[in-house]
């Protein structure tokens, strides 16, 4: 069997390649400021170090919520997860308890969003959930991590992207 080469295809597959390299992709930068001074994360420094990538990846994904072009930076500046730790007698990793009293998650943060190197937003916040346990959420019951994703959800939809309301 003989195949034929079609003579626009190798034309066209660079002019895509051309057009996805020179696109503007958004993106999203995240560093944590003493993480080691923060309210609440764990003590043990390898479950610090993976609670910290969880935020980071989860932080990731926010590119693709973000228009074409546009660069969020966001500096943690303190993390106070839901529920409080309790340390373990016998070693291992501690529990977290929640009980959904006062023990809401919070964050303090400082973000800037930029386009073409001109600042859209920036600002200093202070995120907190006081209702953390009430509602309906999108993430499963097994996300550590659950809690604090839907108090940054909120703070994107509201502060970074709001959505414009019809008229």
């Amino acid at each position: 069997m003989r195949t034929m080469s079609k003579p626009y295809a190798r034309p066209l597959l660079a002019a895509m390649l051309a057009l996805l390299a020179g696109a503007a992709w958004a993106d999203v930068t995240v560093s944590y400021v003493k993480p080691d001074d923060f309210a609440d994360v764990p003590r043990n420094a390898v479950d610090r170090e993976r609670v910290l990538k969880d935020f980071s990846d989860y932080f990731a994904t926010f590119n693709k919520r973000l228009p074409a072009g546009q660069n969020l930076k966001i500096e943690v500046l303190d993390i106070d997860m839901a529920g409080r730790l309790w340390p373990r007698r016998s070693g291992g990793e501690d529990i977290r308890v929640l009980n959904g009293g006062a023990d809401w998650p919070r964050m303090h943060l400082r973000y800037t969003l930029e386009q073409d190197g001109k600042v859209l937003r920036s600002g200093d916040e202070q995120l907190s959930n006081m209702n953390y346990m009430q509602g309906v959420s999108r993430y499963s019951d097994g996300d550590t991590l659950r809690y604090e994703k839907q108090m940054l959800d909120d703070w994107f939809k509201k502060t970074i992207v709001p959505q414009v309301a019809a008229r």
